[in-house]
């Protein structure tokens, strides 16, 4: 390989940490730090998780509205909605992150058989006064298990048990679930495509399910992890005879049901959306692969590389789009966790941990960017190296 000429940074955000933008901005001043010369493409890349709607609002022209929603935990939040812009103006992205987020549920509070995504209906609902053609929901970071029947609730739904009355927020109380009534939507739905990007991974019952899978990152008991499972069958029941999915889909384990604690089943089975793989309805709005075909070196990066990474992360992703054009690949993450090294195999060509030396994750965190540029840095410098072996 000789020294590259032309470098595209196209990382996700490292959560809790920095965004994808903080990130490729920190990469992008390690590169330049070895390649003054070099032309650095910054690609900050969203999966539908946190910060999704921003990136896709700045990478479109579009803008972002500010809502105050209910957040995760039944208290008020502020949050935003995107606008986007250009080729894509007339599509308004919710990121249910942005109001049922984990990071929006205090620790002392993380109990996904209460949490509620009531705050992604009132977005949605927001949405709607944009009087948008489409709807783009981003799934990911979630805090929440409730199958989505919070979102269906502020959007006029109502979710009745067997003595016909209105049943709480939470994911817990869908084990007495009996009725679904959808006449009270906001009827403005009915006019809107709505899509939601999700990682089609997910399902929402079972073994695989997002309460075994989940439940346990988002604090619940091993008690609670049974009975979220044992909830979530019967609202998916409940959805399927009640509610306006297509006769053939798969509401309990199909691809992408389990999405943000279930509720891509809630969005399919409520409200007919769309479940697609994240990375179709979120990549393209930055035209990734044209900027791939442009680039000599392409650097990608995410909070941990491990086990899970492969399994439908943005660098997997990135590598999959690099590799059909025969371009290296290099990884960056704030930690090198278990299995680690699988991204190996999904054409990944090297990676490195931002870690210079053992350290508290809370100073770690305080130092993302001066350790994500000198970790470039580093990367950059033995990428030197190699061009020179190469050329010799």
């Amino acid at each position: 390989m000789s020294v590259p000429r032309h470098v595209l940074i196209a990382p996700s955000g490292f959560k809790e940490s920095l965004a994808a933008e903080e990130v490729a901005a920190c990469i992008a001043a390690g590169v330049r730090r070895v390649l003054p010369a070099a032309s650095v493409d910054e690609a900050p890349l969203v999966d539908g998780g946190e910060g999704s709607a921003s990136t896709l609002a700045t990478a479109t022209g579009g803008r972002l509205v500010p809502v105050r929603a209910v957040g995760p935990i039944g208290e008020p939040v502020d949050s935003h909605i995107g606008v986007l812009g250009g080729d894509a103006e007339g599509t308004v992205v919710v990121e249910m992150a942005a109001v049922a987020g984990l990071r929006l549920v205090p620790r002392d509070h993380r109990n996904p058989a209460a949490t509620t995504t009531y705050g992604v209906g009132e977005l949605i609902r927001a949405a709607l006064d944009h009087e948008p053609r489409r709807i783009l929901i981003g799934c990911g970071d979630s805090g929440t298990s409730d199958g989505g029947a919070g979102a269906l609730q502020a959007l006029g739904a109502e979710i009745r048990d067997h003595d016909g009355n209105e049943l709480p927020r939470g994911g817990e109380a869908l084990v007495d679930v009996a009725s679904l009534d959808l006449s009270g939507l906001d009827p403005r739905l009915a006019k809107v495509e709505i899509d939601v990007a999700c990682n089609i991974h997910n399902v929402l019952t079972g073994e695989r399910g997002v309460a075994r899978v989940f439940g346990p990152q988002k604090g619940a008991t091993p008690e609670q992890v049974e009975t979220l499972d044992k909830a979530l069958h019967a609202w998916a029941g409940v959805l399927t005879r009640d509610g306006q999915a297509p006769e053939d889909a798969d509401l309990f384990a199909g691809p992408g049901t389990g999405a943000s604690g279930g509720l891509g089943a809630g969005l399919a089975g409520g409200l007919g959306a769309r479940l697609r793989q994240r990375f179709e309805v979120m990549l393209d709005h930055v035209g990734l692969d044209e900027r791939i075909a442009r680039a000599d070196l392409v650097i990608t990066g995410e909070g941990a590389f491990d086990f899970q990474t492969a399994r439908g992360k943005i660098p997997a992703e990135v590598a999959r789009r690099a590799k059909l054009q025969g371009k290296p690949v290099l990884g960056i993450a704030g930690t090198l966790g278990k299995q680690a090294s699988e991204v190996y195999d999904i054409g990944i060509d090297a990676i490195a941990s931002i870690l210079s030396s053992p350290m508290a994750l809370e100073d770690a965190i305080a130092r993302g960017p001066e350790l994500v540029t000198d970790a470039a840095e580093r990367m950059m410098r033995s990428v030197l190296v190699g061009s020179a072996l190469a050329a010799g």
